[in-house]
């Protein structure tokens, strides 16, 4: 049961009148911005590795044949003024100008001992117990300088700070291996697919799927309660008078507010402008890392560009960075000061109008 008239709950796609009465109210869109089916903006954007967990259940399920997915054009990190795309080739890594020509040999051999590193062969280990040794020893043993840490450390491995140099340097490698794996698995431009409607297509797969197999989904209940004996032990659910008894239940947090505790917080932007984020080449679909020393910020921003080639030629922008840090909190620029912005002109000029949530 859903007390929505759509699927995916907090991690729904929205098309622009949608997206229009969530942030808001009654106000309608912009005629400029074209068409509202041709829209499909997710409110909780998250990338899919080619070769990650998420893709192995889908093709394990079979629900793959309720989803359309599209590969990523590129993935693109900002360094030191400008967006550069983060190579994907051995002859893009040889242009690069993320890294000199001699930093690139040593990274060339970091790389290497990324490659051939297998946990039960303790040959490929090169005498490091990777359980032990930190990332920053690790890449110590390599010389590279801070500017290719950076790069390796939020571009490749994916981590949103900085704590994962003074941590295990295992979880790193394997994030990197990960990295080149889901490169390899299509050939793509990136490591990323992504469902061609959205995020909130993967509920409704599910869902789908569900049916075939006699399980049944009700969008639009509303007042859905969990009920629960005088044991705390769970009894059912009920909405509309009626109650529909289990053992166990499964839901959001918002189902349960008093049962759960809150852990972390994002701030989340979207935007919407109406021109290419410059040096990614016009791709239709990009994630850019702003790691956080080129912000002067404690967290990484990250971007996700989504483009409809339509009328409007109109680009949704997603924002978002961790404030579950105190220190993160504090960051200049990362305050709540609306829901939801229209960002027409320059992305270089993007005021961050954040909408803060609770996890």
């Amino acid at each position: 049961m859903d007390r929505n008239d759509y699927y995916g709950g907090e991690s729904t796609s929205h098309n622009l009148i949608q997206l229009w009465k969530r942030f808001r109210g009654n106000d309608k869109p912009p005629a400029h911005l074209g068409s509202s089916r041709d829209y499909n903006v997710d409110m909780i954007p998250k990338f899919m590795m080619a070769n990650g967990t998420l893709v192995c259940v889908l093709i394990h399920t079979d629900v793959t044949k309720y989803l359309y997915f599209k590969a990523v054009d590129g993935s693109f990190v900002y360094n030191k003024g400008k967006v550069h795309k983060v190579p994907a080739t051995d002859m893009e890594t040889l242009k690069s100008p993320l890294m000199g020509i001699f930093e690139k040999r040593r990274a060339h051999k970091f790389f290497i001992y990324v490659h051939d590193y297998n946990e039960t062969d303790p040959k490929t280990h090169d005498g490091m117990d990777l359980t032990r040794v930190t990332t920053r020893e690790l890449i110590a043993k390599y010389g590279l300088d801070d500017n290719t840490v950076d790069v390796i450390g939020h571009a490749l491995a994916l981590h949103r700070d900085d704590r994962y140099l003074d941590e295990p340097a295992l979880d790193t490698v394997k994030r990197m291996k990960l990295y080149v794996e889901s490169l390899a698995r299509f050939q793509g431009g990136s490591p990323y697919i992504y469902p061609l409607y959205g995020l909130g297509e993967l509920p409704q797969a599910f869902a789908r799927l569900s049916a075939v197999y006699g399980g049944t989904y009700m969008l639009n209940k509303p007042e859905c309660k969990v009920e629960f004996n005088e044991e705390g032990q769970v009894l059912g659910v009920t909405s509309e008078g009626e109650t529909a008894r289990c053992k166990k239940v499964v839901c959001d947090p918002s189902y349960l507010p008093n049962k759960v505790r809150k852990v972390g917080r994002v701030a989340r932007a979207i935007a919407i402008i109406s021109h290419p984020i410059p040096n990614t080449n016009d791709s239709h679909s990009v994630q850019v890392i702003l790691p956080q020393k080129q912000l002067g910020h404690k967290s990484d921003i990250g971007g996700k560009l989504q483009v409809w080639i339509g009328s409007s030629k109109s680009r949704v922008l997603n924002l978002s960075v961790d404030l579950s840090a105190a220190s993160a909190a504090e960051d200049r620029g990362l305050r709540s000061t609306s829901q939801f912005c229209f960002v027409p002109t320059s992305f270089e000029s993007v005021e961050v109008a954040s909408h803060l949530l609770d996890l």
